[in-house]
């Protein structure tokens, strides 16, 4: 990485990249430097042309508080709080949409993303792993969209994303509520694809996903994901539409080829570790 992050931390292991919340306040709280970060991070990762699948996961004994309020309040307070003008409730609009930038922009990254949850994953952070393809989390797990607690919608992804993972009943009584889900019915529901006893062995097994995932050829794993993330909220006939224009051009790559000859060869696959720079 070639900036300097102070709520991320990073580490890059044969296209792998795992990314760490680091807060720095109690429980990776979500503060100014959090909501700034993110969204660099993420332009600078879907940049890097060796990375072919990504993990965010917690620091410490949990992923994530959720938004850390008192860092926040400096900044939000002027435009939340006494006579609201107009041009302060731009201004707090302008401050949303900044902080939904990460997420977006981890959904719309070509890159496969796995979040790895341990501990506490609350507010911010279940609006977070909501724009991941993959979820997963330890037996500790425990998962809040506790916003109506602070008497406020949740506007940084989650409502959008959470729907078509697990569903508009669930997605209405979790916001509703904002009541506390263990990893049992988190599993259930489909909001994590699997449960693991401890968190060592939750992050064993989302480095195992990834590389799984990594070693597989980056331009069948992320035109996967491009066409999955066209097809939401598309008909049937124009996702069939989308996917068929995209392997006319993608059957004609390195990598098919390979992947033929190899198996009527009967060996082993070797794929190109990195893909074209705007893939």
């Amino acid at each position: 990485m070639n900036k300097t992050y102070e709520s991320l931390s990073f580490e890059q292991v044969d296209g792998v990249m795992t990314v760490s919340l680091l807060g720095p306040g109690k429980g990776n709280a979500m503060g100014p430097e959090f909501w700034e970060e993110l969204p660099l991070a993420m332009d600078e990762i879907n940049r890097m042309s060796d990375v072919r699948c990504i993990v965010f996961r917690g620091s410490g004994d949990h992923f994530s508080y959720g938004l850390n309020i008192a860092q926040m309040m400096p900044r939000l307070g002027s435009m939340t709080t006494g006579t609201v003008l107009a041009h302060q409730r731009v201004d707090l609009m302008a401050q949303i949409r900044q902080m939904q930038l990460g997420f977006q922009k981890m959904h719309e990254s070509s890159k496969p993303v796995i979040a790895a949850v341990h501990g506490w994953c609350i507010g911010g952070g279940v609006n977070m792993i909501a724009a991941a393809d993959i979820r997963l989390c330890s037996r500790d797990a425990r998962f809040s969209l506790r916003e109506a607690k602070l008497a406020i919608t949740p506007d940084i992804g989650g409502l959008q994303f959470l729907p078509t993972i697990i569903g508009q009943g669930f997605t209405r009584e979790m916001a509703f509520t904002g009541a506390d889900y263990d990893a049992a019915f988190a599993e259930r529901i489909g909001l994590v694809n699997h449960v693991y006893d401890t968190p060592d062995q939750l992050f064993e097994a989302a480095a195992t996903l990834a590389r799984q995932i990594a070693d597989n050829p980056a331009t069948a794993v992320q035109g996967a994901k491009r066409v999955l993330n066209y097809s939401l909220n598309k008909s049937i006939e124009d996702g069939l539409q989308y996917v068929a224009v995209w392997n006319s051009s993608q059957l004609q790559s390195s990598d098919f080829s390979e992947a033929m000859q190899a198996t009527v060869e009967k060996r082993k696959a070797e794929f190109n570790k990195k893909i074209n720079k705007g893939y």
